[in-house]
């Protein structure tokens, strides 16, 4: 403690009268503490980096003058204040900021910091992309397979039209016996002769199957189940049936 600092909690500084409660001279003691403290704030001389700061950002708001070397070298080459730099005038006017680095990363921080976050913004692009290629292809499939159901329920359908017309036309003709058995709808049999024809049946697709059972329709009984109608002969059926598929009826 200085010769010029006092015990505040001296007689001297307290400075004691008779009459004065404790409280009251503590409260007096510590104003004048406060006070005092921000007395010799106020005369603290500031430090070197505060100096180095202050002169600098003095010498950044001010002008070259003579004084300076580099701005004295200008102007004997023809340089005026205000001037841009170059033969026509037309380069930089004001000296190049300066840039105060004031966190602890070294050289080349920023640059690896800006590196690394364009890095992660591409890798969250990548996963975006691949979520939406991802989105795509699950509805791709999705309107695949719901086209392909659509499809064999149409062809099983024109199957069991076919086996209903197949089993008619031959009964009209006296057959009482089907080509296959799977040429007529399945009739009520016991369970051995039904496996049978389950394990035989599963051995073609349904498109086979109608496509089989269509040829013979239209070549036994001149019968096309698309245009519902029995044909005079093979002549009138080539002659007025669009075609063979379903397709061909469209």
């Amino acid at each position: 403690m200085s010769d010029e600092e006092e015990d505040y909690m001296s007689d001297a500084f307290l400075n004691v009268k008779p009459g004065v409660s404790m409280v009251r001279r503590v409260k007096e003691a510590m104003k004048r503490e406060v006070q005092q403290k921000e007395k010799n704030t106020k005369n603290r001389q500031k430090s070197y980096k505060e100096q180095e700061r202050d002169s600098r950002e003095a010498a950044l708001q001010s002008s070259l003058s003579n004084e300076n070397k580099g701005f004295a070298l200008l102007q004997k080459m023809g340089y005026k204040a205000g001037q841009g730099l170059g033969k026509e005038g037309a380069g930089r006017v004001d000296p190049i900021p300066l840039n105060i680095k004031t966190d602890r990363g070294g050289i080349g921080m920023e640059e690896m910091k800006k590196r690394k976050a364009e890095e992660e913004l591409e890798h969250y692009r990548q996963k975006v992309r691949a979520k939406q290629q991802n989105e795509t292809k699950s509805l791709e499939d999705f309107r695949s397979r719901v086209r392909t159901e659509r499809e064999e329920r149409k062809i099983d359908g024109d199957l069991r039209r076919s086996q209903r017309a197949c089993e008619q036309l031959d009964s009209q003709k006296g057959i009482t016996v089907p080509r296959e058995d799977w040429y007529w709808p399945k009739a009520n049999t016991d369970d051995e002769d039904d496996m049978g024809l389950i394990c035989a049946s599963l051995l073609l697709q349904s498109f086979d199957k109608l496509h089989i059972l269509t040829s013979y329709l239209r070549g036994v009984h001149f019968y096309c189940i698309w245009c519902g109608t029995t044909y005079n002969d093979e002549e009138d059926l080539y002659s007025n049936c669009p075609g063979e598929t379903a397709a061909d009826h469209e």
